[in-house]
């Protein structure tokens, strides 16, 4: 059952993410028009797709991300306020935000970071 909330988190998160590239800010997060910001070395979809990534191994490993943010609620610790942010702001397409803190919050937890895309 976790895997499968996993892989509705992962597909709502790579929608909005999706979404948050066209430059109208998006996700429920979104506050006007805004252009997505990528991470050195990424294209604003491969930030796209690796926040997306990395937003999903949070809510399957470490927090639960609740439904304003894209996910569901199955119980367990609630995401803390920091990866909330990430994920906010990722979907915001502030890819370039979100990512570091994300990356750094599975690392606080023990679990393996995702690579980012090549």
């Amino acid at each position: 059952m976790a895997k499968l909330a996993g892989a509705v988190v992962g597909a709502l998160a790579v929608l909005f993410a999706a979404a948050c590239t066209t430059g109208q800010g998006g996700g429920f997060a979104g506050s006007g028009l805004q252009t997505a910001v990528a991470p050195a070395g990424m294209t604003p979809a491969q930030g796209a797709a690796y926040c997306s990534t990395l937003a999903q191994t949070y809510a399957e490993y470490v927090g639960s991300v609740g439904s304003y943010l894209g996910g569901t609620f199955r119980g367990g610790e609630a995401a803390d306020l920091d990866a909330r942010v990430a994920i906010a702001q990722c979907q915001d397409g502030n890819y370039a935000g979100g990512i570091p803190t994300l990356q750094q919050k599975l690392r606080d937890a023990r679990v393996p970071v995702p690579p980012p895309p090549v």
